[in-house]
Parts: C-alpha cells; structure tokens; sequence
C-alpha cells in the first residue's frame, strides 16, 4: 500500500526533471560509466539507499552488474556478483516490474549472500528496448519511507525507458567501434603481410628470411619471444635456427627435436598448428610432452603456440611464439601467424630450390667443360703427341719428313692454344663499365680477334647513342659474348659480322659467322651451346631471339629487345 503518494503537479515535477537528468544519458557512450549514471540517478529520483543495474549479454545471461551505495570493501568481502536467482532471476526473464515491501519475507527471494548488506524494501524494473530487454535497474531500502510507491514505479519505469535508448546507442556505438577496430586491424595486417610477402619473394638468404619474419610476428602482435626450427639432414631431426625475444632467451629446454618429439616435433609431422595455455598446466612449466625452458615461468608466459612452415610437398620446420600477455591471441592473430609460417615456408623453399638449381648448373657446366676438354682439346694435345712420336722415329732415315711433322705439331699446338684462350674468353665474366653498348661490343670483337684469329667485322649506329636502359644493354652484350664463345669452340669460322641497329621501338643485333653450322633442331636446348641461356637472357629483357643455321653455310643469331 502506498504510504507517501505525490500530487499530480509533484509527480510532473519530478517527471519534468527526470526528463531533463536523463537527456544527458544518451551523450555517454561507455557503457560502465552510463549504467553508474542510470543507477545514481534512480537513487536520487525515489531516495533510495541502495541501486543497481544489471545488463544482460546476447544469451540473456547477468554480464554487468554496477552497484551504488554499496563500499567497495563490503563488495570485496562478498565475493562475487549476483547470479541472477531469486527476485533479480525473477526480473531477468520476466518483462513487468517487481515492487517488494520487505525482501526477507517474499517467498520469491532467494536470499543474500555471506557479508551482503541487509535490505529490506525492492523495486526492480527491466530496461528494455523494443521487444529486447538490455538489463533492469535494482533499487533498495528507500530511505523515507518503508517501501517504494507506486509513484516512484512510474518515475524508475520512465527511467528505464530513457535508460534503454541510452544502452542500446552504447551498445551500437560499442559494435562499431569494434568493427572499426577490426577492420582497421585486418587492414594493417594485410599490409604487413603484403609487405613481408614481397620482401620474402626477393630474399635470397634463408637466414635474413628468419630475421625478417621473427622481427614482424614479435613486434606486431606484441609476443615475448620467437623461434624457428628447421629440418636438417633430408629431415633426421628438426634444430633450432633463429630467435627472437630478450626476455626469454629460449622457449624449450632443448633446442632439437626428432620428428614426433614434443610439441615441435608433433607440429612438423602433423602439419597443423599447435596451441597451448600455460596456466592449464597446473604450476611448474617443466610439464612432461611439454618441454619447456624453466625461463617461460620467470617471464610469465601465458601462451605458446606452434605453426608449421609447410613448403610444397613437405613441412620444412615449425614455427614457435610465446606470449605474457593476458589476452589470448585471437582468430585474427591465428590467421595472420598461419598466413606468416606459409609465406616464410614457401621462401626458404624457393631459396633452397634456386640454391640446387644453382649446384646442378655448376655440376652440368663442369661436366660440359670436362667433355669439351676431353673430347677436343685433350684429344688435340694427344694428336700433336702422336706426330712428335713419329717424327721421331723419322729423325734418323727422313729428316725432311720429320721437319714437316714437327711443323704440323707446332701448328696443332697453336690451334690448340687458341681453342684455350676461347674456352677463357667464354669463362671469364663480361661487364659493361662505363663504356655504352658499342664501346662493349668492340671490345668483345677485340678480345675475340686476338684469341681466336677469326676476322671480325662490327657495324653500328654513326653517333652510337642510343637510348637502351643499362640492363637491356647487358642482355645484348651477353648475348653477343655467348655468340662469339660458341663460334670459337665449334663453328671454325674464317669470319664473323656482329651488326647492331635500332627501329622506332627496338634495337637489334646480329651475329654471324660462315662456319660449318650445325643443326638447330638437335641442340636448341643443350647446356653445352648455350643457346637456351641467350633464350632466356632474351626474354628476360622482354625481347625474342632467333637462330638459323645451315650445314656448311654458317650461323645467323638475331635478337631484339625493346626501348
């Protein structure tokens, strides 16, 4: 029963300053100072001792409980706060307000906790929004009178009208400010991984590859401490290759692992990431399957996680990250830590490829120069051997046949002496310096004349300026370097022609030779004649190359770049 009703006028006044209070309700954007407001604010509006409010998450369930008039160390000795049983259960899944006149006599209630302050009088209203209810607003004791009135249930139920427009803008304010968040995050984390994609397509050292990626996972996602372990000996055991991190100087108490050993050794043979939380470990980190240095507890890290470095056809080492920090890492972060392991797996594996496509080509041009050596020069020296032999046998009874044997020698010697300095004129690398396109093509005619004996003729544009990007000039200049190397080794040519002219959008060059030729269609692609290197050398440049050649009629090499 009502025990103070206010006048029509009272209950307007109030009303009309409740109205004007709770206009500034919707300016608050932070959710904990606006439900402190709501609470005070309703504590002022009916004298109450004691308020609260409650907001519910998305599952309906108590996610927020602000009280006021309570002292912290009364709060600090209950505990906890509400569960959500009782008459704050009953408000929780109901939609109507609940007015109590003594609380520990309503068959509703559920009691009070240990070290709760006594409250006697209730008046709990929900704060919904459309058919959505966001929380409700809890008042206690009023202190002028024994319970709450009718009137101040009009006065609290407008509140929460004005309170849920206020939570739920919050609310919305709060979604997208996360959003915002979110999507701000991914975009700086595409860039860095756009960033470190390119710098890791281009890296040519496996240990820069290391330095680079440990540096952008520990500095972007604030982490304590990186590892990589990587896979040696065709994959015998896994040993750690490169760490990052000053305050734990190593994550594991051993620093190589066998396929299947521990976390490191499970994550390279299963190929899947691996996470673990240190806290759920139950004390000391010296946990068995686990491994880890006893420096992780010093630093109190909270979680490591292992990722896999997966190349093409195999896993070719884990990576490893700790971190302190209280907030787990999230899915984005996960993302991004698996999005790093591929690209860093996907470099050191094209390093290493390149690096045996490298020793291979060493291998076959060894081989090819061994063969040359052996199948011409060698054989050359042998011969010359044979005739010396002879024209000693001669000496004696035909000295005039051993004087023309010994001419044929010196002769073969010669030659042969030639065949050597073309095989250094083909091994020694070329450069263009500070001389232009022609300039270098003299020189090359030059060098090849004094080797070989082979006449050169060179013709080229009258001011010789010609505006060819420096790189496309060492193309040609390459070019015409293998081109003269294969003439001295197999064409025997009496005369080589090197022609460079421009058009309006390409300059080309020609080299030929009337030597014996050879068959195209046989060796376009054999290592020994390098014609596959000035192929690629050719289209590198954005170029094409074409190669004749006849039977005893010579060989023309023609190729263009553009300007």
């Amino acid at each position: 029963m009502d025990t103070s009703a206010l006048t029509r006028e009272q209950l307007e006044n109030r009303l009309v300053a409740l109205h004007r209070a709770s206009l500034d309700l919707v300016r608050d954007v932070s959710p904990e100072s606006l439900m402190e407001r709501i609470a005070s604010l309703a504590c002022e509006q009916v004298s109450a001792r004691y308020a609260a409010v409650g907001i519910l998450d998305e599952n309906g369930r108590l996610e927020k409980f602000i009280p006021v008039g309570v002292k912290a160390e009364e709060t600090q000795r209950m505990g906890h706060p509400p569960v959500g049983s009782g008459l704050i259960g009953l408000l929780m899944n109901g939609s109507k307000t609940v007015r109590v006149a003594n609380i520990g006599t309503d068959k509703r209630s559920a009691g009070f906790p240990t070290h709760h302050p006594h409250m006697t009088s209730f008046l709990g209203v929900p704060i919904r929004y459309g058919d959505e209810q966001l929380g409700q607003i809890y008042l206690t004791d009023k202190t002028d009178a024994p319970e709450f009135t009718a009137d101040d249930q009009v006065v609290i139920e407008t509140l929460a009208g004005y309170a849920a427009v206020a939570l739920f803008n919050a609310r919305l304010v709060k979604h997208l400010t996360e959003r915002q968040e979110s999507l701000t995050r991914r975009t700086e984390t595409l860039a860095l991984l756009n960033n470190l994609a390119t710098s890791l397509a281009s890296a040519t050292d496996i240990d820069r590859i290391m330095e680079k990626a440990l540096n952008h996972v520990t500095e972007y996602l604030r982490l304590d401490a990186g590892e990589i372990f990587l896979r040696q000996e065709a994959g015998k055991y896994l040993q750690m290759a490169s760490h990052q991190g000053q305050s734990v100087t190593a994550l594991w108490s051993k620093n190589q692992f066998q396929p299947g050993e521990g976390v490191v050794g499970m994550t390279a043979v299963g190929g899947q990431p691996s996470l673990i939380d240190l806290p759920q470990l139950g004390g000391g980190l010296a946990y068995d399957g686990y491994g880890f240095s006893p420096e992780l507890n010093e630093a109190k890290i909270h979680q490591v996680a292992c990722y896999p470095l997966s190349g093409r056809s195999e896993v070719l080492g884990v990576l490893c990250v700790a971190a302190s920090r209280e907030n787990p890492l999230g899915e984005l972060e996960m993302q991004f830590l698996t999005a790093i392991s591929f690209w860093v797996g996907t470099a050191i594996e094209n390093v290493r490829l390149n690096l045996q496509q490298r020793r291979l080509a060493v291998l076959e041009e060894r081989e090819r120069i061994g063969m040359d050596l052996h199948d011409g020069i060698i054989q050359d020296i042998y011969a010359v051997g044979l005739t010396l032999e002879h024209a000693r046998l001669l000496l004696a009874e035909d000295p005039a046949s051993t004087r023309t044997r010994i001419e044929q020698a010196i002769n073969d010697l010669n030659s042969t002496i030639r065949d050597i300095r073309s095989y250094i004129l083909d091994l020694r690398p070329r450069k263009l310096h500070e001389e232009n396109l022609m300039d270098g093509l003299r020189r090359l005619a030059a060098e090849f004349r004094a080797n070989t004996l082979v006449e050169v003729s060179i013709q080229g544009p009258a001011n010789e300026k010609i505006p060819l990007p420096q790189a496309r000039a060492l193309v040609l200049f390459h070019i015409c370097q293998e081109a003269l190397a294969n003439t001295a080794k197999h064409a025997h040519a009496r005369h080589v022609n090197i022609s460079l002219w421009t058009t309006s959008d390409r300059v080309l060059l020609e080299v030929s030779d009337d030597g014996r030729g050879f068959d195209v269609e046989a060796v376009t692609l054999t290592l020994g004649h390098g014609l596959s290197n000035m192929h690629t050398r050719a289209h590198s440049a954005g170029g094409e190359i074409e190669i004749t050649s006849e039977a005893g009629a010579g060989t023309t090499i023609l190729v263009w770049v553009p300007l």
